[in-house]
């Protein structure tokens, strides 16, 4: 029996290096195994959360998608579409609202974050997890890769489809959790753990220069040319450790602990390293960045396929609660 795998992605900004090697790397690694039924869908409903601008959302959306297709996602092998294009998922939405206990949503943490970090508090941010649940559930999901930091979400998912079921009959698939290998944090150029937030992040496949300026804007000690360096405690080497051979993470380290060596020579290392990784994918980003009828085309046709799935499930949910 095949098992689906479903994974959202919110388009609330450009993709950075950090998004690859966190998750889309993994997504697209997923796509050799045949026992698997892949949905990937753009959670545009969830950016008006905190994007009141219709053409900041729609570029995002499209540079999303054609980021995702760039790295390699196969329509062929995957499903990669709009959560718009399936408006069966707002109607699940409101019907898990009514068994939806108002604790359950008080306990996520997730909300309580945002407003502290000063995002606007409106129903939509609260009733988030609800919408999550949805996505979810509309699509018979078995498995959902999630941080740790998801995690909660994913078990209020679990326990409003276990509250249905006990209410309606066996209606919905009860999805389990596969939580994502955390890789080591990857630092953003000031230090912190990278991400838009903090306008810390490093483009994949933005221009040479724009480039070049992220890369040698990396924080670092004040320690002088000659000076031993410690490569653990470096930000630069803390990246470089993801695109370099062992070999050429050795021979670093020890160009950092025998001085002589900058940490401008580190950052021009990381940056050909970056480039030369990231360069084949480019081309094709911008490929697709010039033929956006062509990520439209893609995105559409998979959400035929995605809504199909989605009205069988309603169809079920619509006669277990009594809506002809």
């Amino acid at each position: 029996m095949m098992k689906r795998v479903l994974s959202g992605i919110q388009p609330s900004g450009r993709l950075h290096i950090g998004n690859y090697l966190g998750a889309i790397r993994q997504h697209i690694a997923s796509q050799d195994d045949p026992h698997v039924d892949r949905f990937f869908f753009l959670a545009n409903y969830h950016s008006l959360t905190t994007i009141n601008d219709a053409d900041t959302l729609r570029e995002l959306t499209l540079d999303v998608a054609r980021t995702y297709l760039a790295l390699g996602l196969d329509p062929k092998r995957s499903l990669l579409f709009l959560q718009s294009d399936v408006p069966e998922v707002c109607e699940l939405t409101w019907i898990l609202s009514t068994l939806t206990p108002m604790g359950l949503l008080q306990r996520c943490v997730s909300y309580k974050d945002k407003v502290a970090r000063g995002i606007q508090s409106n129903h939509g941010l609260f009733a988030y997890p609800v919408l999550q649940a949805a996505d979810i559930l509309i699509y018979d999901s078995h498995y959902v890769p999630v941080g740790a930091d998801q995690k909660q979400h994913l078990e209020v998912c679990r326990d409003v489809a276990i509250k249905f079921n006990l209410t309606y009959g066996d209606t919905l698939v009860v999805p389990d959790a596969v939580i994502r290998d955390e890789v080591a944090v990857i630092p953003g150029i000031d230090g912190q753990k990278m991400s838009k937030s903090y306008n810390n992040t490093i483009d994949m496949f933005g221009s040479d220069k724009e480039l070049k300026a992220q890369v040698m804007s990396i924080v670092t000690d004040s320690k002088g040319l000659d000076e031993p360096k410690d490569p653990d405690t470096c930000n630069v080497f803390a990246l470089y450790k993801f695109f370099a051979t062992a070999d050429e993470q050795a021979e670093m380290a020890e160009r950092y602990r025998a001085g002589g060596y900058g940490y401008g020579h580190a950052k021009l290392e990381l940056l050909a390293k970056l480039k030369a990784y990231f360069g084949p994918f480019r081309e094709k980003y911008l490929q697709l960045a010039s033929h956006p009828d062509d990520v439209i085309d893609v995105l559409k046709t998979c959400g035929l396929k995605a809504r199909t799935t989605a009205s069988e499930t309603m169809a079920r949910v619509r006669s277990a609660v009594g809506i002809f």
